[in-house]
């Protein structure tokens, strides 16, 4: 059984989703970052941390990548055309959203009160906008991401837009609104989202 660390308001959500999605059982530790709970798992004391037989692994994206290929689910074969299509949305999604987002939360609340520059927060909404634009011409028409099948990097996105919601990030594209309503309507997602 796997064992998830870290809180469902972290990006501990996509490794929960990930999980209730596949159908695999896993304990939930719902702690923050750097408690005394997290660091002998991982020294930086970031989440989430999957331990996996007794190997904690951290970093998000690398836990949705083990866990979709160790079941086969919500991925493409690795070295397929597919595969390197989906891989390429991934690092897209975590270039523009995921580190906009993060650049904006760590002026916020994160960074010691004198290293903090709140102006960098218009810029970063700028560039979230125009990545939206640039993401829904990258969009299947229909579904998800790539199309009927839904992928390690529609749980990334998913996970993005929802954050965005609350940090004030607007959302610029009825496409990606419509997506997201979707992607929140999933019972994987809400399942993990009441932990």
């Amino acid at each position: 059984m796997y064992q998830v660390i870290g809180t469902a308001q972290s990006r501990a959500l996509r490794v929960l989703w990930m999980l209730e999605e596949l159908g695999q059982p896993y304990d939930h530790l719902a702690v923050n970052p750097h408690s005394e709970r997290v660091t002998p798992f991982n020294p930086a004391g970031k989440v989430p941390v999957l331990v996996a037989d007794g190997t904690p692994i951290t970093d998000s994206t690398a836990i949705l990548t083990y866990l979709a290929d160790k079941h086969g689910a919500l991925t493409h074969p690795a070295g397929t055309l597919d595969r390197a299509r989906q891989d390429s949305l991934t690092q897209f999604v975590l270039d523009e959203f995921d580190a906009a987002l993060w650049l904006a939360a760590r002026h916020s609340f994160i960074l010691p009160e004198e290293m903090r520059l709140a102006a960098i927060k218009n810029t970063l909404r700028w560039e979230f906008e125009r990545s939206q634009k640039t993401l829904v011409h990258r969009m299947a028409e229909d579904g998800f991401l790539m199309g009927e099948r839904m992928t390690v990097p529609d749980i990334i996105l998913a996970h993005c837009l929802t954050w965005a919601l609350t940090a004030r990030f607007p959302i610029v594209e009825h496409r990606l609104t419509d997506y997201l309503e979707r992607m929140r309507a999933r019972p994987g997602f809400q399942r993990a989202s009441a932990r």
